[in-house]
């Protein structure tokens, strides 16, 4: 039996209308994956941003996006990270606050 064989006389995966999440870019998953080391190296609890008002994260998002707005290469002077990824990571961050409220 070939693998073409093999897959047709498995059972049905029911995962129609479900998100392809392999169709996320893995840029923008190392990204925030490189951001939330970062501050867990620097703050010591990966789940300290859930104590973090949202509002700080938007000013951040804020702050990061005029500075890549600037100069789309460059760096936050603190982390020496691209100020791209910092935007990518504060937006997953709001992203899980608002599924939080849902």
């Amino acid at each position: 039996m070939n693998l073409a064989e093999f897959f047709q006389k498995q059972s049905h995966k029911h995962d129609e209308g479900k998100p392809r999440l392999s169709l996320v870019p893995a840029g923008i998953i190392e990204a925030v994956g490189i951001i939330r080391t970062y501050g867990t190296n620097k703050y010591g609890d990966p789940d300290g941003w859930i104590y973090v008002e949202p509002a700080r994260y938007k000013d951040a998002l804020m702050r990061h996006l005029v500075e890549w707005l600037r100069d789309e290469s460059s760096v936050d002077p603190e982390s020496g990270y691209l100020h791209l990824w910092h935007m990518a990571c504060n937006i997953a961050f709001l992203i899980e606050f608002q599924k939080m409220e849902d």
